[in-house]
């Protein structure tokens, strides 16, 4: 079967690939699905293992095949199979399970293993194939009525666990009601972000660098209530000198280390700072080291690093975009902006991504009716 796949450390090796059709029988216990492929969703991290920054094959292999944001259709499952069945709608969780005891308790998505295993990323080939079999543990069911929008099941897991771990952090507060927040980056984890954060109540301001008019990226952001501001016309200074408080949470999702520095001199008391950028690089910053320090130690202040969620974070960014039908129709549809048709068009999905212009690129692996 076709698969896009790269020779990971290799500056643009990406390729259609021919790999054998996976076997249900491979997973023990007759706890196999085998899942069709209809859409894998590529971004930034999909770019950066093409040109080289990291990125491991797996054991045997000398490619990866690319690909952990996939929504699909099971055709196939095992005999001791409870969860789903042939003809339910599904996406998959992309890290497994290493040898820590977070791993051995079902939390693999905070494994501190050294090495570790993400299908599509490191050591475990991912979605970007016409079929995949996983162990059902891993297997996220989705509601028949948001197949339209069940790509984004894997981004809004990653904003689900980053907001579940920051309130569960700071119930070290014992009384936190957090009121404002600031998502930095719109990109698809951003505007995820802000449409979660706006459900929870609080006042959001989300920052990009693309000026608003006939941006669609605003134009999402402002349906939801939030105000978007341009970088290129207002700076993260002057925004935090005219408000009356700073923000008692920031979101930042930029894929800019540089930035994400930079917002720690903006995070109000007590609030916390999630970072989800996975920078791949050798960038350098200069930062204000000793006024940060002050104001962190003074100030009460939370630092939270967050990777791929587990199918609980599934579950709940499954459930927030359905609350999110509801408040806001249509909405998530609209980051959905690009479909390349077919496997065959990588070429085309990975120079969209290179030239960074396109909100959120789709591969059509199969029809979706």
């Amino acid at each position: 079967m076709k698969a896009i796949a790269v020779r990971p450390g290799t500056p643009n090796s990406v390729h259609l690939a021919d790999i054998p059709m996976p076997e249900l029988a491979s997973i023990p216990n007759g706890l196999g699905v085998k899942v069709q492929v209809l859409q894998v969703g590529v971004d930034a991290t999909d770019r950066e293992i093409n040109d080289g920054l990291y990125g491991n094959p797996p054991a045997g292999f000398d490619y990866l095949v690319l690909g952990h944001e996939v929504f699909g259709r099971v055709i196939e499952v095992g005999p001791a199979v409870r969860k789903v069945k042939p003809g339910d709608h599904v996406s998959c969780t992309v890290r497994r399970p290493g040898s820590s005891i977070y791993d051995q308790i079902g939390r693999n998505d905070i494994t501190n293993d050294e090495v570790y295993y993400e299908r599509g990323i490191n050591l475990l080939h991912g979605f970007l194939t016409e079929y995949f079999v996983d162990h059902e543990e891993f297997i996220v069911r989705i509601p028949d009525s948001m197949k339209h929008i069940g790509v984004l099941a894997e981004p809004a897991s990653v904003v689900a666990k980053g907001l579940e771990q920051a309130w569960l952090a700071q119930q070290r507060l014992q009384v936190w009601r957090p009121q404002t927040a600031w998502v930095l980056g719109a990109g698809q984890i951003g505007l995820l972000a802000t449409i979660m954060l706006r459900l929870r109540g609080l006042d959001v301001i989300t920052f990009a660098r693309q000026p608003a008019p006939g941006n669609i990226k605003a134009e999402i952001v402002t349906a939801t209530g939030a105000q978007y501001v341009s970088t290129a016309e207002t700076s993260l200074t002057s925004i935090s000198l005219s408000q009356k408080n700073q923000p008692d949470v920031i979101f930042e999702a930029t894929g800019s280390s540089q930035t994400a520095f930079k917002a720690m001199q903006f995070l109000g008391r007590n609030g916390v700072l999630i970072w989800t950028s996975v920078t791949g690089g050798t960038h350098t910053a200069s930062i204000p080291a000793d006024q940060i320090n002050l104001q962190w130690v003074l100030g009460n202040k939370l630092l939270l690093g967050t990777v791929n969620g587990n199918n609980r974070h599934f579950e709940i960014g499954i459930t927030d975009m359905a609350l999110a039908e509801a408040m806001y129709p249509c909405l998530l549809s609209r980051i959905l902006t690009t479909r390349i048709p077919g496997l065959s068009h990588f070429a085309e999905a990975i120079q969209l991504l290179v030239n960074g212009k396109d909100l959120k690129i789709v591969v059509e692996v199969a029809s979706n009716d």
